[in-house]
């Protein structure tokens, strides 16, 4: 069991009370969570602040599930109640008066605070170390009574050292878990006027890649009432913010990449990061941060993904891709090369459908979930946007058979953009890549064949049809057909 009494004063000096260095607090907890970007810079790089602490992480109430975690360097520890305030001066302010004071001590809230909380800190206020000295009075019967009545060993440590130790105990609590400001009360009065959650998406086409997402995108980006976020220096239309090291730059970082709405009740934010779709964190922090958000999800034949991710590699110059044939790799073994095996792990991983859309459902109402399939998009891209505008229910509804024209020279529909003409995606998109050999086809089909089947099963949830690639993975192997 440890205990750390914070206490703050303004002028160490003139009080004579002791004020541990690189700890601070921020007057009724605004800024630290949800986090103001500003403060935690200036703790950092001006004072060297190490180690603050809140009631707000995740929430106030209850009090039990309050936990910490790092941001920008700072260590932030969950602060728990005590049951004096600020304007608890005197014993009579204390709700029962002195005997309730006793009563939360003997046994009550406050003993059981530190008899459940492995480590507790509590923060007074300078104004209970005079009139009626309530902290003192109540720090020192709390562990008069804590000894005589437990075997509780009780030590202290300075904030920072707290902080190492809190960490240590609790190590999965680094990462934090960004919520939204505007779903709670507290968090919304605690959040900087000038911020606002209107600069938050309402749906994620989430992947996964090499399924069309980029189409996708660039027939959504011609609604009227639909705004994506602005580019991304480093991943361009992609802000892949809940999936890699992005996400703890926190989420001012995230926002500055939208707009202000011009319309907040009829226009649409929306991002697309195609390797949200298979990552094991992102279906969790989405939901923490946009329980909300409807999510679009894009499925093709996972042998064809596997393939397409493999050629899309060699295109880019991959070493590994380019020395080691398409067999080799989605066969590797555990004693094949460490690169071998990452591109094998990207090649097949996304293509296990059923285990991620579970993942997905464990966090996400499948009425939320709306699922795309690939060569429906490929060709009949009108059919495809007509379902997705309704499942958005977005206005006004576009036809969108007057801006899509089929390009027989790219082989695939193009927007048509204010001036007639049509605008393709670029040259690395929709390329002919040879044929998968039959080796390998034999292969995936029978590497994805229970994780089809058990996607076929899983479809039905989002009221979606089976497509025609599984019906005929289906059929034969209903028929014996290896």
């Amino acid at each position: 069991m440890v205990c750390l009494i914070c206490v703050c004063s303004s002028d160490e000096q003139e009080h004579k009370i002791p004020v541990y260095g690189q700890y601070t607090v921020a007057p009724h907890h605004s800024g630290v969570y949800p986090v103001h970007e500003p403060m935690y810079k200036m703790w950092k790089e001006v004072w060297g602040v190490k180690t603050t602490s809140t009631e707000e992480y995740p929430k106030l109430m209850p009090s039990w599930q309050r936990r910490g975690f790092i941001h920008s360097g700072v260590m932030v520890l969950p602060r728990q109640t005590c049951g004096l305030f600020t304007t608890t001066i005197f014993a009579s302010d204390y709700q029962g008066g002195l005997q309730g004071l006793d009563n939360a001590i003997q046994g009550g809230e406050t003993f059981q605070t530190l008899l459940t909380t492995p480590i507790s800190i509590f923060m007074t206020h300078l104004s209970n170390y005079g009139n009626d000295r309530l902290a003192l009075y109540m720090l020192e019967s709390l562990i008069r009574f804590m000894k005589c009545w437990t075997n509780l060993k009780l030590l202290t440590l300075p904030p920072v050292e707290l902080g190492f130790k809190y960490f240590e105990m609790f190590p999965q609590e680094k990462e934090p878990i960004w919520t939204n400001p505007c779903d709670y009360y507290r968090h919304k009065e605690l959040w900087p006027v000038n911020k606002t959650c209107d600069r938050l998406p309402d749906f994620i086409i989430v992947g996964p890649q090499k399924t069309g997402t980029t189409a996708l995108y660039s027939f959504l980006s011609r609604h009227s009432s639909l705004t994506s976020n602005k580019p991304s220096p480093k991943n361009f239309e992609e802000l892949q913010f809940f999936n890699s090291n992005n996400y703890y730059l926190g989420l001012d970082w995230y926002m500055d990449f939208f707009p202000q709405r011009n319309k907040p009740n009829s226009t649409f934010l929306f991002e697309k990061s195609a390797n949200y779709f298979d990552n094991e964190v992102v279906p969790k922090r989405v939901a923490a941060l946009l329980p909300r958000a409807k999510i679009v999800v894009i499925l093709m034949n996972p042998a064809k993904r596997a393939h397409s991710w493999y050629h899309h590699m060699r295109y880019h110059n991959d070493p590994t891709a380019l020395n080691t044939s398409f067999y080799d790799v989605i066969t590797a073994t555990k004693d094949s090369p460490s690169k071998v095996k990452t591109l094998q792990s990207r090649c097949l991983t996304p293509g296990l459908y059923a285990q991620h859309l579970v993942r997905w459902l464990d966090f996400f109402p499948a009425k939320q979930i709306h699922i795309v399939h690939s060569d429906e998009l490929k060709n009949d891209p009108a059919s495809v946007m007509d379902s997705l505008q309704k499942f958005l229910h977005v206005q006004p509804h576009v036809n969108y058979a007057r801006h899509l024209r089929y390009d027989p020279v790219k082989g695939f529909y193009c927007v048509v953009m204010d001036n007639g003409q049509t605008k393709c995606l670029g040259q690395s998109k929709g390329r002919k890549y040879p044929p998968m050999d039959s080796a390998s086809e034999h292969h995936l089909r029978r590497y994805y064949r229970k994780h089809n089947t058990n996607l076929s099963k899983l479809l039905a949830s989002f009221n979606s049809e089976v497509p025609d690639w599984l019906k005929q993975e289906l059929k034969e192997l209903t028929s014996g057909k290896s």
